[in-house]
């Protein structure tokens, strides 16, 4: 596998940082946005990357302009898409000819979706949403899942059963009204990181490969170039 690679990703104002991973025939490449509260190398970010890595699939992983610069607040919906959108452009030409497919998690995968709902992603052909955060915690809402109408492009939505921003009632109703377009996979007592409790029988590592193995799956039906 090559080794992981650090980008700049450059913005109308400034640039961000990025890692793009790419193993050996990589039949399709995830951008990966992080969520609110930690950057792209985040462990889980980083598992993930690895685990898609040994599934033949690239990841490009960035930062947002406030993670990159060490603020608290998360950056407006305008600039974070505008990362978003840069991020997609630089996967495209790190990697031409290779499906792409965009997303993250948390607040990036939202992100990455408010984009897509507006305009066209060039070279991406699904987006895949892990923990789609439906609402603020632990209070059930659907505000957030308007613009989800408008994404004309397959998602694919991994949700933990226990997520406290996903209330899954909402979520499997939300999914069952897009129709075609929209995947929900359930991971059976994982939280919104993923984390499984011990009484569970799981580790948070066999939650990681039913992650990207569902992932790896979804993207070969939707598109990627992955060998028979």
């Amino acid at each position: 596998m090559t080794p992981a690679r650090d980008l700049v990703i450059p913005l109308d104002d400034g640039s961000v940082s990025g890692i793009l991973l790419v193993p050996e025939g990589a039949g399709a490449c995830y951008v990966m946005a992080h969520g609110a509260g930690a950057g792209m190398r985040h462990a889980f970010l980083a598992a993930t990357a690895g685990a898609l890595a040994m599934r033949g699939i690239a990841t490009l992983r960035y930062q947002f302009p406030y993670m990159e610069q060490r603020r608290n607040r998360p950056d407006t919906p305008a600039v974070a898409m505008a990362t978003v959108r840069a991020a997609i452009g630089v996967a495209g030409a790190e990697l031409p000819g290779t499906p792409l497919f965009a997303g993250g998690k948390s607040f990036g995968g939202r992100m990455t979706s408010e984009l897509a709902s507006r305009e066209a992603l060039p070279g991406v052909l699904g987006l895949a949403f892990l923990g789609f955060p439906l609402h603020a915690p632990n209070k059930p809402d659907v505000k957030r899942s308007t613009h989800l109408y408008q994404v004309p492009i397959p998602m694919l939505f991994l949700q933990g059963t226990r997520d406290d921003l996903a209330e899954l009632g909402r979520m499997r109703s939300i999914c069952a009204d897009l129709g075609p377009r929209a995947t929900l996979h359930e991971v059976e007592g994982a939280d919104h990181s993923f984390h499984v409790l011990k009484r569970s029988g799981r580790t948070d590592l066999q939650v990681l490969d039913e992650l990207c193995d569902t992932m790896r799956q979804w993207m070969s039906q939707v598109g990627a170039n992955f060998p028979a």
